[in-house]
C-alpha cells in the first residue's frame, strides 16, 4: 500500500489514512487476458479482487480529505470502471493504483522508456497521472507525477510516455491521483515499451571531438571584469563587473557591465549605477534581472575594515538594456543569496552589512508588490548564513542549503540544513563531509528537479588555505530523513604552481569549481583551482545522475578560478568567463564548450512551438523534425562565485503522435519557478535541438480548487536537530579578513593570503619566492605591521630587494 506523507501537511495535524486491498487470497473470475503488448494485468477493471477493489488494483492516498473509490458501470468500455471523489480536501490526495505486488506491478528494464494511456472522465482540473517505481534496494517510492488531466465530461483518452527507467528499477505502479475537489472515472489502461533508439550514428567530428567535446577561445575579449553572468531570455548574456574588483576604478566611480550576443559575437558596454561587484543576482518571473547589494566600500588599508554591502537595489531590463533603481532593502549584503520561490517572490540571506559586519536579516522581495518588504513582514531566524549560501528551493516550497558557501569555515551545526520559511525553522541535515572545506565548492540540483538530488562537488577554505579537495556528495531530499551520502571523487588533472601544468597528486581537487546542466541530462563540471585565488587546475568532466560517474573530457584551455563563471547557451554550448588571480589581474579571455552531443550527427528541430506562454498543468504541442526521446525546461544562468542555486532542469513528460509531441507540464511551481526556460529537444542519441524559450506561469491547474503543490513522501521529518527563531540581533561579528586576504600588503584588489599553501615553508625567502612566483610584484606595507615578516629589511615595500638575502 502507498501512504506518502507531505512536509507541507506534516507540520499540521493530518489524517494519514493506511488504505490498502488485499493482493492474495482467493480470486471471484479468471484474471481479464491482456492485449499482447499491455503490460497491465485487468486493465479495465473487470475481474474482481478480494476486497472491494477490482484484481490487481488498490487504494491509495493520503491528508485530510474526504473521498470515495468506486466500481461503477459508468464504463468507457465493459461493464467497469473505477471512479475516485473528493468531497472534501485539506491537502493531500487519493488514487487507485496498480497492486504494488511482484504479482500485479509490471515488470519493467532500466534505461528503457514506456507509453502508458488510461481513458478517463473528470469533474477537477487537479488530478494527474502518477508514477511509483521498486527499487530493488530501497523499496516502494514515489517516482514522479507525468502528466495534468484537463476537465473532461465525455471520455477522452490520455497518454504519455515515462523517462528512461532508473537504474535499480525492477517494477512500477501508476494511477490517476485526484488532488482537488471533484472526481476522476477511468479505464482501459495500457502500458507497452517504447521500441528501442535507432543506432548511433557516426562521428561527424574528430575521434577526440566526439568522446571529448572541443573548446575554443573566441577571437573578441570580454571588455569588463565581470564575475556575474545572467543569460537572458533573448539569448544574449548580461555580464555584471561594476568595479570589478579594482578600488582604482571604484575611486574614479567607474562601475561597467556588457550584453554578449553570442549570434554576433559582440559587445555592448552598458551603463551601470552602482558597484555591483559581488552583488546578488536573480531572474524575475518576467524576465527581468533583480540585482541586489553590492560593493559599498574596499576594506581600508589598515585591514581594521572589511569590505561593506550596501542596501540598494537594482532591476536590469533586457528590453530596454537598462538599470531602474528598486526601492532600498533592509540590511547591506556584500555576497547575498538570491532564490526565486515558486510565486515568483525572492528570498535572500547573508553578505556583509554596511559596517562590514555579518547580515542576519533575512529579505523577501515581494511579485506583487515589485519592492522588498519591510523586515516586519518577513519571517526572521536572526541567523548568520554566511557568504552566497547555496539555497535551493525544494519541491516542497521549503530551502535547502546545500553547504556550498563562499569564504572560510561553513555555518556552525552539520554544515547543510532545511530551511522552512513558513513554520520559521532551521533543521540540520547530516552527511556532508569536511563541511568547513566546502569554501567555494558548487552544489546543483540534478536533472530532472522531480528527482530532488543535489550534488555538491569540491571546495577548500580560503583561511585555512589547504590543498582543494575532490569530494562529492549526494542527498536525496525525497527520502524522509534526507542525509548527504559520499559520491565519487572528482577526477584530477593539472595543476600549475607558477611554473607550468603538472599532475595532481594524493587527494588534490579544486575549489572555484562551475557546475553547468546540459540539456541530454548530464552535469559539466569545470575550472577551479588547488588554494586561494592561486594555482588553477586544468579539469573538465561530465558527471552522469543515472551511474553516478564523471567522464573527463576536453579541458578548458584558459584559467578559471576566482570570479570565474560557466554557463549554458540556448544553442547547447557552455561559454566559461573571468579569473582573477591574488595579484589582481584579470583574464579577459572567453572560451566557448561544445559537448560531444555536438558531434553526434544532425540535431533534431523543434520546427513549431504552438503557445510560448505555458501555464502549469498545462499539456503544450511542439513538433519536431524527427524522433525524439525527452524534452525539457532549462532555467537560464544567474551565476556567480561557482553559485547559481536556481538553476534546475526540468523533465516534460511526452505524448508522442509521430512528429507531433505533446508536452506534459508540471502543475508544481516549486519544481518550476515562474519565468522563462530554455526549451529542449532531445534525440535518442542525446544530441539536444536549438532551445526554443517559453514563458512559463500560473496559476495553471491550481486555480480552480487552490490545491497545494501535488507531492508525496518528500522529506516528511527529517530527524536534525530543529531550531526555532533566535533572538533579534543585529548582525554576525566577521573578521575583516573574512576574504582570505592580508590587507597590510598591496591594494585591495591584491590578495597576500593571510594563510600560505602547506608546501610553502613560513621563511620570508619562501613567502616571496612564492608571491614572485605568481606575479605579484613589489606590494606596499600599509601601516606599521608587517605580520607575515615579508619587509625584513623595513623599507615599506614587501619582498624587496633586501628582504630575502640569507632568509
Amino acid at each position: 500500500m502507498r501512504t506518502p506523507g507531505n512536509p507541507l501537511t506534516s507540520r499540521r495535524t493530518t489524517a494519514l489514512l493506511a488504505v490498502g486491498a488485499l493482493t492474495t487470497g482467493l480470486l471471484l473470475t479468471a484474471p481479464q487476458p491482456a492485449s499482447a503488448a499491455n503490460l497491465i494485468k485487468n486493465p479495465g477493471f473487470e475481474t474482481a479482487g478480494t476486497g472491494d477493489m477490482p484484481y490487481c488494483w488498490e487504494k491509495s492516498g493520503w491528508g485530510d480529505n474526504d473521498f470515495t473509490f468506486t466500481t461503477t458501470a459508468d464504463a468507457h468500455t465493459g461493464g467497469k470502471a473505477m471512479k475516485v471523489e473528493l468531497t472534501r480536501r485539506v491537502d493531500g490526495d487519493r488514487k487507485a493504483l496498480i497492486t504494488e505486488s511482484a504479482e500485479c506491478a509490471p515488470v519493467v528494464t532500466p534505461g528503457k522508456q514506456y507509453d502508458l494511456g488510461l481513458w478517463y472522465k473528470t469533474t477537477t482540473p487537479d488530478a494527474a497521472i502518477t508514477l511509483f517505481r521498486h527499487d530493488t534496494t530501497a523499496g516502494w517510492q514515489y517516482w514522479t507525477d507525468l502528466k495534468t488531466l484537463d476537465m473532461q465530461a465525455a471520455w477522452t483518452e490520455a497518454t504519455v510516455r515515462t523517462p528512461e527507467v532508473p537504474v535499480g528499477t525492477d517494477r512500477i505502479s501508476w494511477g490517476v491521483s485526484v488532488y482537488g475537489t471533484g472526481s476522476a472515472t477511468t479505464d482501459d489502461y495500457t502500458m507497452e515499451q517504447v521500441a528501442d533508439p535507432v543506432p548511433e550514428p557516426g562521428c561527424t567530428g574528430t575521434a577526440d571531438e566526439c568522446a571529448d567535446g572541443s573548446w575554443e577561445v573566441l577571437p573578441a575579449q570580454n571588455p569588463v571584469r565581470s564575475m556575474h553572468s545572467v543569460v537572458l531570455h533573448n539569448g544574449k548574456v548580461l555580464l555584471i563587473a561594476g568595479s570589478g574588483n579594482d578600488p582604482e576604478m571604484f575611486e574614479a566611480g567607474t562601475f561597467t557591465s556588457a550584453v554578449y550576443d553570442p549570434s554576433s559575437g559582440s559587445y555592448k558596454v552598458i551603463p551601470t549605477p552602482d558597484d555591483m561587484f559581488c552583488a546578488g543576482h536573480v531572474q524575475l518571473k518576467d524576465g527581468r534581472v533583480l540585482v541586489m547589494s553590492g560593493n559599498k566600500g574596499y576594506p581600508s588599508a589598515d585591514g581594521t575594515i572589511g569590505y561593506q554591502g550596501y542596501k540598494d537595489s537594482y532591476i536590469f531590463d533586457p528590453e530596454t538594456e537598462s538599470y531602474t533603481r528598486t526601492n532600498d532593502m533592509n540590511d547591506g549584503h556584500w555576497y547575498p543569496s538570491a532564490t526565486l520561490l515558486g510565486n515568483g517572490d525572492v528570498l535572500s540571506f547573508g553578505g556583509l552589512r554596511e559596517d562590514s559586519t555579518g547580515s542576519v536579516t533575512a529579505e523577501r522581495w515581494s511579485d506583487a508588490e515589485q519592492q522588498w518588504l519591510p523586515t516586519w513582514k518577513v519571517n526572521q531566524t536572526w541567523s548568520y548564513w554566511g557568504l552566497y549560501p547555496s539555497m535551493i528551493l525544494m519541491q516542497d516550497g521549503r530551502l535547502f542549503y546545500s553547504g556550498s558557501h563562499v569564504f572560510g569555515n561553513n555555518i556552525p551545526g552539520t554544515g547543510s540544513a532545511i530551511y522552512d520559511y513558513d513554520a520559521n525553522t532551521i533543521t540540520q541535515v547530516p552527511g556532508l563531509r569536511n563541511k568547513d572545506e566546502r569554501d567555494q565548492s558548487a552544489s546543483v540540483l540534478l536533472p530532472p528537479a522531480q528527482d530532488q538530488r543535489v550534488l555538491t562537488l569540491g571546495g577548500g577554505n580560503i583561511d585555512s588555505n589547504p590543498d582543494a579537495n575532490r569530494l562529492t556528495d549526494i542527498i536525496d531530499l525525497k527520502q524522509p530523513n534526507p542525509s548527504y551520502v559520499a559520491g565519487p571523487p572528482l577526477p584530477q588533472g593539472t595543476v600549475d604552481y607558477g611554473n607550468g601544468p603538472v599532475p595532481q597528486t594524493g587527494d588534490q581537487g579544486k575549489m572555484y569549481v562551475s557546475a553547468v546542466l546540459l540539456p541530454d541530462g548530464k552535469v559539466l563540471e569545470t575550472g577551479g583551482a588547488l588554494h586561494n585565488r592561486a594555482n588553477p587546475v586544468f579539469e573538465t568532466s561530465v558527471f552522469d545522475p543515472a551511474t553516478e560517474t564523471f567522464d573527463p573530457v576536453a579541458v578548458d584551455p584558459e584559467a578559471r578560478g576566482y570570479h570565474s563563471s560557466a554557463f549554458l547557451l540556448p544553442d547547447g554550448r557552455v561559454m566559461t568567463t573571468g579569473d582573477n588571480p591574488g595579484n589582481g589581474s584579470w583574464n579577459h579571455n572567453v572560451s566557448v564548450y561544445s559537448p560531444p552531443y555536438l558531434f553526434k550527427g544532425e540535431r533534431p528541430v523543434i520546427t513549431s512551438v504552438i503557445d510560448t506562454d505555458w501555464n502549469y498543468g498545462d499539456t503544450q504541442r511542439i513538433t519536431v523534425d524527427r524522433p525524439i526521446a525527452k524534452a525539457e525546461l532549462i532555467r537560464p544562468a544567474a551565476v556567480t562565485h561557482s553559485s547559481d542555486p536556481n538553476q534546475r532542469f526540468v523533465d516534460l513528460p511526452l505524448s508522442v503522435d509521430g512528429n507531433n509531441i505533446d508536452l506534459n507540464v508540471t502543475s508544481n511551481p516549486n519544481l518550476a519557478p515562474p519565468g522563462w526556460y530554455m526549451l529542449f529537444a532531445v534525440d535518442a542519441n542525446g544530441v539536444p535541438s536549438v532551445a526554443k524559450w517559453v514563458h512559463l506561469q500560473g496559476p495553471g491547474a491550481l486555480a480552480a480548487q487552490d490545491a497545494s503543490a501535488h507531492v508525496h513522501d518528500f522529506a516528511e521529518a527529517p530527524a536534525g536537530k530543529v531550531t526555532k527563531p533566535g533572538r533579534k540581533r543585529a548582525s554576525q561579528p566577521v573578521s575583516p579578513t573574512v576574504s582570505g586576504c592580508d590587507r597590510h600588503y598591496g591594494s585591495a584588489n591584491v590578495c597576500v593570503p593571510t594563510t600560505f599553501p602547506d608546501e610553502v615553508k613560513p621563511t620570508t625567502t619562501a613567502r616571496c619566492t612564492w608571491l614572485k612566483d605568481h606575479d605579484y610584484g613589489p606590494l606596499k606595507i600599509n601601516g606599521k605591521d608587517d605580520p607575515l615578516k615579508l619587509d625584513r629589511n623595513r623599507d615599506g615595500i614587501a619582498c624587496g630587494k633586501g628582504d630575502t638575502k640569507g632568509r
